[in-house]
């Protein structure tokens, strides 16, 4: 089975029904379809061969709709480019996958200027500009019906490699509808008309959900720039069943008023990607029902790997503390924690998060490397850092690389940035490790609290020494009246707050 199929297959069954929504843009399966042969026609017509990737910088639209649908007719891996990232970065990511093509939404041009100079196999760069809408009409629409076998790559998605450069994760055909597949294993089905809220971009976690959501006949909304006011708006205007919000973003958005009438159609609210403090989850049930709340837990190389609904989020079973769970290991996924000699650890001891599963990636493309140091005999490290308990909860702490080695102990800022955010003041938080001459380094914390509240030093160092030990108290404390910086996906840019005091060191890491 290939995404082609599967994606022709329902656009058939729903051809009349509606499929995309884009601000006040309304396309049906036929349209869309119909736009991604045209799409798929265009990439043929530029000499890209089957299996060449072509990349893509844009934002959630209609025209992103296209390159998802056209990319996979003619089978060419689409290589998402991140909208936030700089030249650099773009030139990065294409050259390690090798990019044949690149469409570019013309808001988007300064950043990839020039850029064929420092990419040999980029060949053709199509703007999405004023006239797209008209050319792409003019463009053939039959179908190619190219051939796809399973183990075609589908998608190369980035990630930050063991040395801080993006990697490319290499998804084939079969583990992309296996991955669509596994997301709906706990969630209520999704049915013919139900909508799906794309609020961050699909270059992200929200992409995973499109496939399962056409093969279904429901509809993608998709939306860019959202505030949490305007993204209640359209939850409410156009009867949202399911979106995808990060932590950060369910937290601010709990903290909106809430529409009069609620969310009557709403199924499933899912959140992941990193850690979510009990205040969040807390607030989030209050906000939206705890009914409406569900987990899921993966990454770039393999998702999704564990989660939990309500049930078992609200449940208290010996042993666990589900409340400050990622979800419980699903049943077809190998999950191991590890110590640095890749060593699995006794259950509930923390190291890092290691899976297999049969949509894990087997590669990180033209990057051999970074493949043997992280994928071993189909296992995959996925960087993250957790523990799983006797009832198969896995527990995300934090990512690796954002350790702090403080006087000899490792101290993970997610565990301050949990216990912080209960705090009655704290809208955000980010912890992060510095520099200091006695112990190598040292927690700051940066938190963001509305300008009437009362809060100080103190109370933040003391609430983290009374909850967590002495030793992990941060030194230092900075308090903002603006929220923290984030990614395209709403996560807290950590590495933005702390590179300013490591800016004249040669390494990012200290020793005592």
């Amino acid at each position: 089975m290939d995404v082609a199929t599967l994606l022709r297959r329902s656009a058939s069954f729903n051809r009349d029904r509606l499929a995309v929504i884009a601000g006040e843009q309304r396309a049906t399966f036929g349209e869309v379809w119909r736009r991604g042969k045209q799409t798929a026609n265009v990439l043929r017509a530029c000499g890209l061969r089957p299996g060449e990737p072509v990349a893509v910088l844009e934002e959630n639209s209609l025209m992103a709709a296209d390159m998802y649908v056209g990319a996979a007719i003619a089978n060419n891996p689409r290589v998402p480019l991140y909208a936030r990232n700089r030249r650099v970065t773009h030139v990065q990511m294409l050259n390690n996958a090798g990019a044949k093509a690149l469409v570019v939404d013309e808001k988007f041009c300064d950043e990839v200027e020039s850029v064929q100079d420092d990419v040999p196999t980029l060949e053709t760069i199509i703007v999405r500009d004023s006239g797209y809408e008209e050319w792409l009409a003019e463009q053939p629409d039959e179908d190619p019906h190219v051939p796809i076998e399973p183990d075609d790559l589908f998608i190369i998605r980035h990630t930050g490699g063991t040395t801080g450069m993006p990697r490319g994760a290499a998804l084939t055909h079969q583990m992309w509808w296996r991955a669509a597949r596994d997301w709906f294993y706990l969630l209520p089905p999704p049915g013919r008309g139900d909508r799906f809220l794309h609020v961050g971009p699909i270059s992200h976690a929200s992409g995973f959900l499109v496939l399962p959501i056409w093969v279904a006949g429901g509809v993608q909304v998709m939306a860019a720039g959202l505030t949490p006011a305007d993204l209640l708006d359209v939850l409410v205007r156009e009867q949202v069943a399911y979106t995808f919000l990060p932590p950060t973003l369910l937290n601010t958005v709990a903290r909106e008023e809430k529409p009069a009438g609620g969310f009557p159609a709403l199924k499933a609210i899912i959140t992941g990607s990193a850690p979510i403090s009990e205040e969040t989850v807390g607030r989030a049930r209050r906000f939206f029902g705890a009914e409406k709340l569900w987990q899921l837990f993966g990454s770039t190389e393999a998702c999704p790997n564990a989660g939990m609904g309500p049930d078992e989020w609200l449940a208290e079973p010996e042993g666990s503390l589900p409340t400050t769970a990622a979800g419980v290991v699903f049943p077809w996924a190998e999950v191991e924690i590890r110590d640095e000699d890749r060593q699995e650890v006794p259950s509930g001891e923390a190291g890092e998060i290691w899976v297999r599963s049969d949509n894990s990636i087997k590669e990180y493309v033209n990057a051999p490397e970074e493949t043997e140091r992280r994928i071993v005999d189909g296992w995959v490290a996925t960087g993250d850092i957790g523990r799983i308990d006797g009832n198969g909860y896995l527990y995300l702490i934090d990512r690796k690389n954002d350790l702090i080695i403080s006087g000899g102990f490792n101290i993970y800022p997610g565990e301050l940035e949990n216990v912080i955010a209960g705090h009655p003041a704290v809208i955000e938080v980010a912890v992060f490790g510095v520099p200091h001459e006695k112990w190598g380094e040292t927690p700051v914390v940066v938190c963001y609290v509305a300008e009437d509240v009362e809060v100080c030093e103190s109370d933040i160092v003391d609430l983290v020494a009374d909850r967590l030990g002495s030793y992990k108290k941060p030194t230092l404390v900075e308090f903002r009246h603006e929220p923290l910086p984030k990614s395209p996906v709403g996560k807290i840019m950590r590495r933005s707050l702390r590179e300013p005091y490591w800016r004249d060191r040669d390494r990012a890491v200290s020793g005592a």
